[in-house]
């Protein structure tokens, strides 16, 4: 049995990793402050045996994480909402920047030094000029302070790595979709039409084209490539071989709501028809550094966004049947 730390593990991505972990008969141990995490996510998961968790904010030196204790620490914990940061970049340095240097602080400081796994982004790549954009494309040139409050974290994460001698693995990660998901662009969709049925209101021209992996998916690639991981410090692509644009996406949503006559209202948005300030138009990873080392996704993005879409209305509709009665 292997004893693994997840910061965020209450979130989206980072309790189905939890769920993944337990059926590997891991010991696993999880952070999470519950700002944008809840424990519905990991309820099912409380009776189990070999889970711990503690409610704590890694912004705040807490002497609860012991990290000797931990062969490998996933570090999930973040504010995953991009567009927050246009109108307060000290959210995303404080809850990405400085929380990832107080928990390196923790691993520099302990005995045992645990591989550290971090959940990076594509938006670190900016407006890359190449197409599908592979981990070593430069120079990196985030147009959100999302991605560069990730870019940063990358940096700091590097660094300690080489200076205090423990290994790392980074995951750069298109667009997540799956249950749990509260701040996706299909949970946004549902929402609009759950409120008004009749249109829609999209953000930009509804031409942004990127990629989307469900979360099943992006579980399995992170911990094959932990598994396979070979140098001190790592970095991969995680995302689908496809693009799906945002227009798509909000037919597929209707669809799945059974909607019909559905008015879409475009915004127009920034700078070219983005959604807002900092969105990246065009985004498609390489990713076949992780496919020599046998992993494929299962789904493409439009397989990930319906499956998505689907489980989203299913969890909302039975969270609050009165209001979600068009499904």
């Amino acid at each position: 049995m292997v004893r693994v730390l997840v910061t965020g593990g209450a979130g989206f991505i980072g309790s189905h990793l939890v769920d993944a972990l337990l059926n590997r008969g891991e010991e696993v141990y999880v952070v999470d402050n519950l700002s944008t995490g809840t424990i519905k996510n990991i309820k099912h998961q409380l009776n189990n045996k070999n889970l711990t968790f503690i409610e704590c904010d890694l912004l705040e030196p807490n002497k609860r994480i012991k990290v000797e204790k931990f062969s490998v620490i996933f570090h999930f914990a973040a504010n995953p909402e991009v567009r927050v940061g246009s109108t307060d970049p000290n959210i995303h340095f404080q809850q990405n920047v400085v929380a990832t240097h107080n928990l390196l602080e923790l691993v520099r400081r302990s005995e045992n030094r645990p591989t550290v796994v971090f959940a990076s982004t594509s938006t670190v790549y900016g407006e890359a000029s190449k197409i599908p954009t592979l981990e070593d494309y430069a120079p990196l040139k985030p147009i959100s302070t999302y991605g560069a409050s990730k870019l940063a974290c990358e940096a700091l994460i590097t660094a300690y790595a080489y200076t205090y001698n423990f290994n790392a693995l980074i995951y750069r990660l298109a667009n997540i979709v799956g249950s749990r998901s509260r701040h996706s662009v299909i949970y946004d969709f549902i929402q609009k039409l759950t409120r008004n049925p009749e249109e829609l209101e999209i953000l930009g021209d509804g031409k942004q084209t990127k990629s989307y992996l469900h979360v099943s998916d992006c579980v399995d690639a992170i911990l094959l490539g932990l598994e396979k991981a070979r140098e001190q410090v790592e970095i991969f692509n995680v995302g689908s071989e496809d693009q799906i644009d945002v227009e798509t996406i909000a037919k597929i949503v209707i669809e799945e709501m059974k909607l019909k006559n559905v008015k879409l209202i475009y915004t127009g948005g920034v700078e070219g028809g983005r959604g807002w300030k900092g969105d990246v138009k065009n985004m498609l990873l390489d990713i076949t550094k992780l496919k020599t080392l046998g992993w494929k996704p299962r789904l493409n993005s439009k397989q990930a966004v319906r499956e998505a879409a689907k489980s989203l209305i299913k969890e909302l509709s039975e969270d609050n049947p009165k209001k979600y009665l068009t499904m």
